[in-house]
């Protein structure tokens, strides 16, 4: 029965990221890239210094919401999670290393599209009688759509954001701990899914104030750690990284001839890849961070969104980018294991980051390092996961729904340490794929709120300068 479900979503899946999802994807993001007048390299200075100037570890209880940088380290804890580490590793395994390029266009338009998503969620956000905030794509999707049209597209967003985020999502994450956990330490990855499971549950309880207070602290130390182990790699192999990245371009328009010869891989499995992964890891446009960016207490929009896409490029190329360096450079360069690019048998996409760091740290302190660092970037998202979907079982059922969706999320996120890894994560990209459409239908709608955002910011540099 698992492998006959398998098949049915993995035929939806391939519909939907092979064309539905790389039009969409692309063509929202080029579209505001246009209609910001590349707010993404416009803006990037100011992104850079928001983020890392605005890093604060006692942020504290905020009363109906959470600090700007709060809000970009929930964000960033939902982007920076197995898809940097397990997916990037999965997209390179069947895409070749040219899916990393593909992930860098696809993040690179993806900026000016979360931008768009964190200034709609700034705009369209409602605060509570009781001071408490409420807001994300479901907010804008009803302003871009008045009626009856617009309330069932923000239903339909909302049921695939609960079971692609807060249940089908977190499985994916607990699977991944489970999975390089019990490889690295012995340790059965049903128990490991008990102890996640309860510590996740602890902090769901505690709602957005917890979560905020966790993330903030959490996503420096994760992000830093991983960050430092990856350069020691890259070091060590440091004659090899002009090559890797030699690999990333050149197997991005020519596969074949990365290799020497025909190993399967063709550029529409590179492309795909790059933009069903890339979604996964940096979510720009997929309607998850804004939840986040909503709670934000900014001066205006527009600060929240040059946030937002500095969180996109915290995701893609730093963090994400460190993966698939040290995996090629150490796995597919000349003398690599992968060099044929052919996969032998024992490597999948779970264990690649292992070997990987394994050629460097040994193969015991390798995979526990690689271990180690996926728990923290997995429950991460877990946790920011969680509240996204929160936010949306709370639109259909109210507040009084909160404990029960708490209840069933943590029985989730132990499942996904007991399913089979393809099943879990096919269900996670179906689920994400599919919120993907109403999300982007309303962006589109919308641009020229965006607009005036950008549009405003710039005024105001002009007329300082003056």
């Amino acid at each position: 029965m698992e492998a006959k479900l398998l098949d049915i979503v993995a035929t939806i899946n391939g519909y939907l990221s092979d064309y539905v999802l790389l039009i969409l994807l692309i063509g929202i993001g080029l579209f505001y890239t246009i209609r910001t007048k590349f707010i993404q390299v416009r803006c990037f200075p100011e992104a850079m210094k928001r983020a890392f100037g605005g890093i604060n570890f006692k942020g504290g209880k905020q009363e109906g919401g959470m600090s700007a940088f709060q809000a970009l380290a929930t964000a960033i804890a939902a982007q920076v999670g197995t898809g940097n580490i397990v997916g990037a590793c999965g997209a390179i395994l069947i895409g070749g290393p040219g899916a990393i390029f593909w992930m860098w266009i696809i993040a690179f338009f993806g900026m000016a599209t979360i931008y768009a998503e964190a200034v709609l969620a700034q705009e369209t956000r409602v605060v509570n009688a009781d001071g408490s905030v409420d807001g994300g794509p479901v907010y804008y999707i009803t302003k871009a759509f008045k009626g009856t049209f617009g309330k069932a597209l923000a239903v339909f967003f909302a049921i695939a954001s609960i079971l692609a985020l807060g249940f089908m999502g977190s499985m994916v994450q607990s699977n991944s701990i489970g999975e390089n956990f019990e490889a690295a330490f012995g340790v059965p990855s049903w128990i490991v899914g008990i102890v996640v499971a309860l510590i996740a549950g602890f902090i769901f309880i505690g709602g957005a104030n917890r979560i905020a207070s966790v993330t903030e602290k959490l996503v420096p130390v994760m992000a830093g750690l991983y960050l430092i182990g990856g350069i020691i790699v890259l070091a060590v192999n440091f004659s090899k990284v002009p090559e890797a990245f030699a690999l990333i371009f050149k197997s991005a328009f020519n596969p074949a001839a990365a290799f020497g010869g025909a190993v399967g891989i063709t550029i529409k499995a590179a492309i795909t890849q790059g933009a069903k992964r890339g979604l996964f890891s940096n979510e720009a446009g997929m309607g998850s961070t804004p939840h986040a960016h909503a709670l934000a207490k900014v001066d205006k929009p527009h600060d929240q969104g040059v946030l937002a896409m500095a969180g996109v490029f915290i995701d893609t190329f730093i963090v994400l980018t460190m993966t698939a360096l040290v995996v090629i450079s150490t796995l597919y360069t000349e003398g690599g294991i992968l060099a044929s690019g052919v996969a032998p048998d024992g490597v999948a996409k779970t264990n690649m980051a292992q070997l990987a760091f394994g050629t460097v740290f040994g193969e015991k302190l390798g995979g526990m390092f690689v271990a180690v660092c996926l728990l923290f970037f997995a429950f991460s998202t877990i946790i920011s996961w969680n509240l996204f979907g929160k936010v949306n079982v709370v639109y259909l059922f109210g507040k009084k729904s909160e404990k029960i969706y708490a209840a069933i999320a943590v029985i989730f996120v132990f499942l996904g340490s007991c399913l089979s890894n393809d099943l879990v994560w096919e269900l996670t990209d179906m689920f994400n794929q599919l919120m993907v459409l109403p999300n982007v239908l309303a962006l589109a709608v919308l641009s020229g709120i965006v607009a005036v955002a950008a549009k405003n910011k710039k005024a105001k540099k002009e007329k300082a300068k003056k």
